[in-house]
């Protein structure tokens, strides 16, 4: 049994907590916490402020509202998840999978198909999650989306994002969600399909770099390697850091333009990668 209860937030009083974790998991920026009265007005009016607690104290958090996104019969009702976040000394858990779970309860049950949200392509625990464990697709970068970021996981690097989309009412999410393990496919695996392969450059004793020389983006499959431990990377080697912004950035923008969407992430021997299918369905 897990020791957390997630519950739906609604009162002034556990908002405030909702602020107090905010400046745990984002530190550093007062000016990017979502204020009380914003998510209490959100709450109020179709939106979802969700916390994961331990007796009394809060420790996980989900925030998100409804939006629109458009299509050539017009616009279309969707949810835009807006924040996750876990107190650190609780991460790896299965918060984060819980409150996305609860989340995508309370969205159905609203008859709503699609949740989207954004989060940054380079951290692999975050890669993880969305694309592996919850069944999320991408083929959508974004550049600058939030421009001058000012927290202590963001600042001094452009705030581009990947934005998924979580088809809720799909088989392909519903597997991913069940009790049940699915069966993960390997790198192995999947590079035996004679997939284009953009590896990064490891010299011993040195952080991997992103490929000088990068095969062109053809047939049915690609992966794409991203550095493990992005933020750690920041932290040793800023421009280092830089350099693997800037090619994720133009890597994927081809990627997606040329067709192929996200619908995997791989960890194994303590490297991270992207799988990418081509022409594949967005569900």
């Amino acid at each position: 049994m897990a020791d957390w209860v997630t519950r739906i937030l609604e009162t002034p009083q556990e908002m405030e907590l909702v602020e107090a974790l905010q400046r745990l998991v984002w530190p550093e920026s007062e000016t990017d916490i979502v204020p009380a009265h914003m998510l209490l007005a959100t709450a109020h009016n179709g939106g979802l402020v969700l916390g994961a607690f331990h007796g009394e104290a809060l420790i996980g958090l989900a925030f998100g509202f409804p939006g629109l996104y458009h299509t050539p019969d017009g616009p279309r009702p969707k949810h835009h998840s807006h924040m996750l976040g876990v107190h650190p000394e609780w991460r790896d858990r299965g918060i984060g999978f819980t409150l996305k779970r609860a989340q995508w309860q309370f969205v159905r049950r609203q008859g709503l198909d699609r949740i989207t949200w954004t989060y940054d392509p380079l951290l692999s625990r975050n890669a993880y999650l969305n694309i592996s464990r919850l069944g999320s697709v991408c083929n959508t970068y974004l550049r600058e989306e939030y421009g001058l970021m000012r927290d202590g996981l963001n600042v001094g690097l452009p705030s581009d994002r990947f934005q998924v989309d979580w088809w809720v009412n799909t088989t392909r999410v519903e597997r991913r969600l069940s009790r049940a393990s699915r069966p993960a496919l390997t790198l192995d695996q999947y590079a035996s399909a004679d997939a284009a392969f953009l590896e990064a450059v490891r010299i011993q004793g040195a952080a991997p770099r992103p490929p000088v020389e990068r095969p062109e983006l053809a047939g049915s499959l690609a992966i794409i390697e991203i550095p493990p431990d992005f933020l750690d990377l920041k932290e040793t080697d800023f421009s280092l850091a830089r350099d693997w912004r800037f090619y994720a950035r133009e890597v994927f923008e081809v990627a997606f333009t040329s067709g192929y969407l996200v619908t995997d992430f791989i960890h194994e021997s303590g490297r991270s990668y992207y799988i990418l299918a081509h022409g594949q369905s967005m569900l």
